[in-house]
């Protein structure tokens, strides 16, 4: 927690300064634009997950399993004769 304490308005500036140097001017645009509908996605999930856990559970429907059947040996016909 220290170390962002002491960032101050000029290490936003040169922060900023790095990022665009790095990305470049014509990608900052599809940068944010993605980041918005990243956040947008997350947003609207988090709200249909809050929605789900408030309506009452419906009954627990578990799968029918079906009738295991043992295996059957394999046997020769020298065997049974």
């Amino acid at each position: 927690m220290g170390l962002l304490q002491n960032l101050t308005g000029w290490h936003a500036v040169i922060l900023l300064a790095v990022v665009l140097l790095f990305f470049g001017a014509s990608k900052l645009p599809n940068l944010a634009r993605s980041v918005g509908q990243s956040a947008r996605i997350f947003k609207s999930e988090v709200a249909s997950t809050t929605d789900q856990a408030s309506e009452p559970a419906a009954e627990a429907v578990t799968p029918a399993q079906p009738a295991v059947t043992p295996p059957v040996p394999a046997t020769s016909r020298a065997e049974t004769s």
